[in-house]
């Protein structure tokens, strides 16, 4: 008796399948074909897993930084100021920004009490606080940089600690700035620039600026660096349906090659691409893993390729051909790996979405600014290990088919 042609195209799957999903008595080779799929799970588990941890790190600081922020920085190609002209009104009424803040931020020296320490002094309007929403960030008093009689400085929480500021304490924090083209007399305090505020809280968002920065109001960040109307960047925040990057474009186009035009990504290039990076790593780290791991499925099939002689010849009598043969044994090594990855995917998604909802690992005691580690799932990341994992698992098996077959079962 032949097969037919609708036969053979599916006598190898129906066989693989039945190899593989038997409810006979278990034996050796199907106890190694399960531990093969346990294998493979488990290790595309972790992939899932892992990966959807470093985006969700990288969501988080990517919030954090959307906090102080823009979307968009223009800074002056030379130099550290500039006095923005006509050209920027156009920017300011693009239907695109929703948001236009002028800043001007320098070094200077803090002094409270007996303590001091450099900071950046930052000197914002009231859009830099609509446009990043700081003040929803705040750990202890209120923001506030300009009343109607009083100014007052809002500082970073690190800096805050290491000065002992006190928002009870009648004192005022002093600032500290060499004069531009001073020289020095008699009097050394002569050739500083010196103002003073109170705070009125502190802010925290990210170990960068939370330990750096100290936000005051940019006419007295203008009197204390000696400017008039001078601003170091122009900050802008962009409309949701807006595209960035072509906002971006039309910005550059506009201002020509005398300023820069960044986003967020690029104002903190460093530490994005290390996050690329250490992504990048750890997922080859594991497809390794899954590599070694696919060893398994060599053993389980080249020990079924030897045990199932007897099965071949029958199916030889039947009319199958050595490609017949081949595709069976590597039909059922790929259902192996896609059983597998399958399971590992599905669990992987459940226990990230776990980790979502009830937030099951936790972040250290006392943390302000998320209980739970971040976890976030993307689904080209599952489509792109859900290909790994089978390409994987598609290459150790071919090794047993054309090996093992070739060497011990005979075909005229």
């Amino acid at each position: 008796m032949v097969l037919n042609s609708s036969a053979h195209l599916n006598l190898p799957f129906h066989i693989a399948r039945r190899y593989l999903f038997s409810k006979k008595k278990q034996n050796v080779i199907n106890i190694i074909s399960l531990i093969s799929v346990v294998g493979v799970t488990v290790g595309t588990m972790a992939l899932v897993i892992v990966l959807s941890a470093f985006n969700g790190l990288n969501q988080f600081i990517d919030q954090q930084y959307s906090s102080f922020d823009p979307d968009l920085k223009i800074l002056p190609a030379k130099g550290k100021t500039f006095v923005p002209d006509s050209v920027f009104d156009s920017i300011k009424k693009m239907e695109e920004v929703a948001f236009y803040a002028e800043v001007l931020e320098e070094n200077a020296l803090l002094k409270y009490g007996n303590r001091q320490r450099p900071a950046i002094v930052k000197g914002v309007d009231e859009n830099f606080t609509l446009m990043t929403g700081i003040d929803t960030l705040m750990v202890d008093g209120n923001f506030v940089l300009d009343a109607e009689k009083f100014q007052f400085a809002v500082l970073g929480y690190g800096v805050a600690l290491d000065l002992g500021v006190g928002l009870t304490f009648v004192d005022q924090i002093k600032f500290y700035v060499p004069k531009r083209n001073a020289k020095l007399g008699i009097n050394p305090m002569n050739a500083f620039n010196t103002a003073t505020l109170y705070p009125s809280g502190f802010f925290q968002v990210q170990i960068d600026f939370d330990t750096q920065y100290t936000l005051v109001p940019i006419e007295f960040a203008r009197n204390l660096f000696s400017y008039k109307n001078d601003v170091s960047a122009i900050e802008l925040g962009i409309n949701d349906t807006a595209d960035i990057e072509d906002v971006k474009a039309d910005i550059k186009k506009i201002l020509g090659e005398d300023y820069h035009v960044k986003n967020r990504f690029e104002l903190h290039d460093v530490v994005y691409k290390m996050m690329k990076t250490e992504k990048a790593a750890v997922f080859f780290i594991l497809a390794f893993i899954l590599v070694i791991a696919s060893f398994n499925i060599i053993g389980s099939l080249t020990m079924l390729i030897l045990d199932k002689k007897e099965d071949v010849n029958t199916l030889r009598s039947l009319g199958a051909n050595q490609q017949t043969i081949k595709q069976l044994f590597l039909i059922e090594g790929c259902m192996i790996s896609i059983s597998g990855a399958i399971l590992g995917v599905v669990l992987g998604i459940t226990i990230c979405f776990l980790q979502i909802k009830f937030g099951l690992v936790k972040l250290a005691a006392g943390s302000f600014l998320a209980d739970a580690y971040p976890v976030s799932v993307h689904f080209s990341d599952i489509f792109i290990i859900f290909i790994t994992v089978v390409l994987i698992g598609f290459f150790a098996s071919r090794f047993p088919v054309q090996y093992i077959t070739k060497r011990y079962l005979q075909f005229n």
